[in-house]
């Protein structure tokens, strides 16, 4: 009897210096124990001491976030699934290259018209000059405009496509964008190849004034052209697409198509309504109430892009 009475005593003994050590650890003081003694996890001091400068945080790059949906994964899922929120089916904002690589087969083209800057010919100045604005994007961005024009194939038939950067001036409308899309118009009557408009923009350059505002008139007389040729002409207004390119070749081709839930329109809906004085219905100036009025042909899903661009080119040419 004494003995069992002995035994149950020492099991609770190792229990208890067990659930010290334990205690221990969490503590960051060491055990007695041999078990911990052999923690794979023990803490040596107490308290974070790592100093606020020496704190490693992830590369800026790797995540990336849905504005709508709050999913967060990483950009390579990202890329693989087109730029598309896999939760939502949120198309995020994408730039020429990305475009390019979605479009052209094996993400081959030749870039036209990458010669062509801007110019500050007014000596433009608002929070600062338009040249060092201008200095400051080139550095940035590593894009020539706010338009990048490349010919290419899409399931084997030629196209030549001109895409629009938000990131450069807010793809502004300007003297070199304008003359980018002349000249593309130019070379695809020349070489017979149909034109893609991918549009991305905030509207007018302000900083080129009047210069900008000449391009409505040039680029709507060069698809005119382009018309008169019998060369097809395809628009697609991506979010958000404003101003001036409305105004223009955005809403001249075709075929003009829209990408999911895209803001498109001339003036944007906050000044539409303090204009008028009323609520707007809901979903005014997305494609998808667009494509009810009449405006878009069809809105179309990123991932089922070159798809259609390629069935387009066909029936156009056949």
């Amino acid at each position: 009897m004494e003995q069992t009475i002995e035994v149950k005593s020492n099991e609770k003994r190792i229990t208890m210096r067990q659930e010290e050590d334990f205690d221990a650890n969490l503590a960051g003081e060491e055990g007695t124990s041999e078990q911990s003694k052999a923690s794979w996890f023990k803490r040596i001091k107490k308290g974070i001491l790592t100093s606020t400068k020496d704190k490693k945080d992830a590369p800026e790059g790797l995540w990336s976030k849905c504005p709508t949906c709050k999913y967060t994964c990483t950009v390579a899922e990202l890329s693989e699934n087109k730029f598309v929120c896999p939760k939502c089916d949120y198309h995020h904002r994408i730039g020429s290259e990305e475009y390019f690589e979605i479009l052209f087969d094996n993400n081959h083209y030749a870039e036209l018209f990458a010669n062509i800057k801007s110019k500050d010919y007014l000596g433009f100045v608002d929070l600062k000059p338009y040249k060092q604005r201008l200095l400051d994007t080139y550095s940035k961005t590593d894009i020539h405009d706010s338009i990048t024009v490349a010919h290419g194939q899409v399931n084997g038939y030629d196209l030549v496509t001109a895409c629009m950067d938000f990131e450069f001036i807010g793809g502004s409308l300007g003297s070199v964008m304008g003359e980018k899309i002349s000249r593309a118009c130019d070379y695809c009557i020349l070489h017979k190849v149909p034109f893609m408009i991918i549009n991305k923009s905030g509207g007018a350059r302000m900083m080129e004034s009047a210069f900008s505002l000449m391009q409505l008139a040039k680029t709507s007389g060069k698809l005119t052209r382009l018309s008169e040729a019998k060369i097809p002409y395809f628009s697609l207004c991506t979010d958000p697409t404003f101003g001036g390119t409305t105004a223009s070749f955005a809403m001249l081709g075709d075929i003009i198509l829209g990408e999911p839930a895209a803001l498109i329109g001339f003036a944007g809906p906050r000044v539409i309504k303090e204009t008028i004085k009323k609520d707007l219905p809901p979903g005014f100036q997305r494609s998808e109430f667009l494509l009810e009025h009449g405006f878009l042909d069809f809105i179309v899903h990123r991932k089922l892009l070159k798809e259609t661009i390629g069935t387009l080119l066909v029936l156009f040419k056949n």
